[in-house]
């Protein structure tokens, strides 16, 4: 399972709305790829297909996508939206990361 913050949800929302497209028909891609300095890291894309082995989750109108193989990395994550002092982006807390980079866009388990 993966969980998403209300922050991160209205932000979304609000992305999806600005590029024109609407919270039925598109749904929010979350991923892991090879890579980064930690050796893996994360993807958010919007995308409007769903396969047949992506996992969904769906929070107040969102629908998350995860692969299979993505799945298994991120369980238990939760995505977050930070708009602090430090700068402001999507964050992932996840519980399986032993590593993570400073910028904590990539992650090692």
């Amino acid at each position: 399972m993966i969980s998403i913050s209300d922050s991160a949800l209205k932000q979304l929302a609000s992305l999806i709305q600005a590029d024109g497209k609407n919270t039925t028909d598109t749904f929010v891609r979350v991923g892991v790829q090879s890579g980064g300095c930690s050796g893996l890291s994360y993807d958010l894309t919007f995308d409007e297909q769903k396969k047949e082995t992506d996992q969904s989750f769906a929070f107040d109108g969102i629908t998350l996508l995860v692969d299979k193989k993505s799945l298994l990395y991120l369980v238990g994550t939760t995505l977050e939206y930070s708009s602090g002092l430090n700068g402001k982006g999507f964050v992932f807390q996840n519980p399986n990361a032993t590593r993570t980079c400073g910028c904590g866009e990539s992650f090692a388990v």
